[in-house]
């Protein structure tokens, strides 16, 4: 007699919705043992996180920031969720996010100090368009050579942190920022900036775009030829090719599609909350958002929803190091606790626990 998993023909609807549900419960227990452990009061801690951004003290500034917070994971993991679907594994969009975020700033630092309604748009499709180019490089190793989109993505997140390095130090450096390295405030360049779209609500043009991007994804895949080439590579490839499919095609459509989201999404943020490139720009939502993309099923509403749950836990998790003294990596741990157990909960999708010898 032993325990064994047996396939499941068919995963449940209500089993896909349960399981992130259960892999933020058991995200939430782990961390309050893990408090524990660190000597804190673990339901202070939780509540903290969880609860008082929403609803404590300091809801009133924090509320605002939750979309602020959500739009880029949102924004991104939209783009994500289409190549994960396809079987397309995008995991370099931290380097498309930062590409995006330079290629816009270079837009608005080349303009200074023009006024001019033009500026701003210039910026987004610049950063879509370089987000679009570092998401192509993984696309055409792998259609030319079929190297691993995995690896190549990921490696050149590193590439494109380095290159922000060099810009801030070099061709973007600000002339009057008394040697600092780093850009010009773009915030303070009133035809480049991001701002407040609705004073005290967080919403700005990065939020505007994440919801576009939803609504846009899900036409995409509910609605649109592409959107059945994409569900028809992930579910038999094979078969999928005898329909019609081009993977190239479809492997360039996807990294490029996810690597423009990506890029908007770091535009948005250097031209709102980050407000310049600097040597260590990127705040690795790039990473977050595959998260955000699987804890939501790759759909576009349990994108929104993930998408939320994660900011909150980027705003709780700062509002604890201030109010409990929490590690820095606290939000980290959280992530990647919840990944894990996300990852684990989805076997019960996949499988049916059985006790008993194997017939």
């Amino acid at each position: 007699m032993s325990l064994r998993l047996d396939p499941r023909p068919e995963a449940p609807l209500w089993l896909q919705v349960a399981t992130p549900l259960m892999a933020v419960g058991a995200t939430m227990i782990a961390g309050a043992v893990l408090f524990a452990l660190m000597g804190h009061d673990p339901l202070a801690a939780i509540r903290m996180i969880f609860w008082d951004p929403l609803f404590g003290q300091a809801a009133a500034y924090s509320r605002p920031q939750l979309l602020v917070k959500a739009g880029p994971l949102i924004l991104i993991a939209c783009g994500l969720a289409l190549g994960f679907r396809a079987g397309i594994w995008n995991i370099g969009a931290e380097g498309q996010y930062i590409i995006g975020g330079m290629c816009g700033a270079a837009v608005a630092l080349a303009a200074y100090p023009a006024p001019g309604l033009w500026i701003f748009p210039a910026m987004v499709l610049a950063g879509a368009a370089g987000g679009w180019a570092w998401g192509m490089i993984p696309a055409m190793l792998r259609n030319l050579f079929g190297a691993s989109e995995i690896l190549v993505s990921l490696m050149l997140v590193y590439v494109a942190q380095k290159l922000a390095a060099w810009a801030a130090f070099g061709p973007l450096k600000n002339p009057e920022g008394f040697g600092m390295p780093g850009s010009r405030n773009l915030q303070q360049y009133s035809a480049a900036a991001n701002p407040e779209l609705i004073a005290g609500t967080g919403v700005h043009w990065g939020v505007v775009a994440a919801a576009v991007a939803v609504l846009a994804s899900w036409v995409l895949i509910a609605r649109h030829i592409r959107g059945f080439h994409i569900r028809a590579a992930g579910l038999a490839p094979r078969a999928a090719r005898f329909a019609g499919v081009s993977p190239g095609v479809l492997v360039a459509f996807c990294l490029g599609l996810s690597g423009a989201l990506a890029g908007m999404a770091g535009l948005f943020e250097v031209a709102g909350p980050a407000g310049q490139i600097t040597d260590s720009f990127g705040s690795g939502y790039g990473f977050t958002a595959i998260i955000v993309a699987f804890l939501g099923r790759l759909h576009p509403l349990g994108i929104l929803l993930a998408g939320l749950l994660l900011a909150l836990t980027y705003i709780g998790g700062e509002l604890a190091q201030m109010m409990l003294q929490l590690p820095a990596a606290t939000v980290q741990v959280f992530q990647g606790m919840l990944l894990f157990f996300l990852l684990g909960f989805d076997t019960l999708t996949r499988f049916r626990i059985r006790w008993g010898a194997r017939a």
